[in-house]
């Protein structure tokens, strides 16, 4: 923990409230922070931030004079401010490799934890690499990846592992299902990351040849390949997410995941020609982004600020199942809720940042994952929170 950060005037920042995600969030906290939460909204435009305010007071009238917080990230003095003002930053601002690192270098350098919801795996190694050294160094607990990506799969994992024996190897397959429509904000972080494939390779590469890994240990992270899932009666398609290296992280930081741990990640897909028609789309969106004019026009589809409705953010679910070996036994779990992009990222980031600032957790510091950062403490807050972690029995549950 940061010197001298419980004396700090804000328990929790939220840096993005008004975006669309960042919105919800702020929504979350206002219907469920507990009263004597010290928290405040911050961002580079006041007008904006005082009509998100107006709008948390119509849920919580004691919200009306909620601190507002100059933020921008072309300003270092306001970000040093914002984080040296709170014990713990949430960011909805992405894409994070182009608007990210100003503020975890802030928090790196004060000593404060720092949450986000990115999935782009170059920010994340590029994050490790520039400011996990500091972060040791002071304190800071900086924890990527808070919200779709990746706490159900992250979360999931550890959960799935807590019920196998920890003395022997121990694999996990992981298959996402999930319902639901994704809004701007979402859009152009793929479309960045896809763009960027070749950037993200070298910074991953770079942060392998420093990272330290488990001396007596083994732990990976494989590809999987398109087969027919026995147990879940699923086409199971590889998923190139960042879920996996999130995973494979918290299984080198946690001796429970056994001395020889292996780790795949799939969507999972009722029919074969769903996958072969998602196959197509994807690769050519891929070619057609690396192209400028092309990837103008795709960045146009959608404005920033725009997302699915409350009624479309009603029907839409995920579920993901988990197929966990080790020790002769196998035990299949899920991780499900509602509408995973929104809602439900938004309800992850809020509980992170509240598990950060409000829980007794073991001393840590640096990069961190969820698992690593916060473990059983936040898995207790989300389950409370009503998304479902739970054993299923048998095959007619496998394929429910």
């Amino acid at each position: 923990m940061g010197e001298g950060r419980e004396r700090r005037e804000h328990d929790v920042v939220l840096v993005g409230a008004t975006g669309f995600t960042g919105g919800l969030t702020a929504e979350y906290l206002a219907r469920h922070a507990p009263a004597g939460l010290r928290w405040a909204l911050a961002g580079r435009n006041p007008g904006k931030l005082a009509a998100v305010r107006e709008r948390l007071a119509a849920i919580n009238p004691a919200l009306a004079s909620l601190p507002l917080l100059t933020a921008d990230v072309t300003d270092p003095e306001s970000l040093r401010a914002v984080a040296e003002s709170a014990r713990v930053v949430a960011s909805t601002v992405g894409p994070y490799v182009h608007h990210g690192e100003p503020l975890v270098a802030a928090c790196a350098q004060a000593g404060t934890d720092y949450l986000d919801i990115t999935g782009e795996p170059e920010f994340v190694d590029t994050m490790y690499l520039r400011h996990h050294a500091e972060a040791v160094r002071t304190g800071a607990r900086l924890v990527h990846a808070c919200g779709f990506d990746s706490i159900p799969h992250d979360l999931g994992v550890w959960y799935t592992v807590k019920h196998l024996p920890a003395d022997g190897p121990i694999t996990v397959d992981g298959y996402v299902r999930a319902g639901g429509r994704f809004s701007a904000g979402t859009y152009h972080s793929a479309l960045t990351a896809f763009s960027r494939t070749a950037q993200a390779s070298r910074a991953a590469r770079q942060r392998r040849a420093v990272e330290p890994r488990p001396a007596d240990r083994r732990v990976r992270a494989v590809p999987g390949r398109l087969a027919r899932s026995a147990e879940l009666r699923v086409w199971s398609v590889p998923l190139p997410t960042i879920d996996p290296q999130v995973v494979r992280r918290s299984a080198a930081a946690r001796p429970e995941y056994g001395p020889d741990f292996r780790y795949r990640h799939f969507a999972a897909v009722k029919r074969l020609p769903t996958v072969l028609a998602g196959a197509a789309g994807l690769a050519a969106v891929v070619a057609l982004v690396k192209l400028p004019p092309t990837r103008r026009w795709l960045f146009g589809r959608l404005a920033s600020g725009q997302g699915p409705t409350p009624q479309q953010r009603a029907k839409s679910w995920f579920r993901v199942r988990f197929v966990g070996t080790g020790g002769g036994r196998q035990v299949l779990t899920e991780v499900a809720g509602g509408d995973p992009g929104y809602d439900e990222t938004a309800k992850m980031l809020a509980e992170s940042a509240l598990c950060l600032a409000l829980d007794d957790l073991p001393p840590a510091a640096g990069q961190l994952t969820p698992v690593a950062a916060m473990g059983d403490a936040l898995l207790d807050r989300l389950t409370r929170a009503g998304l479902t972690f739970r054993v299923l029995d048998g095959p007619a549950a496998a394929a429910a």
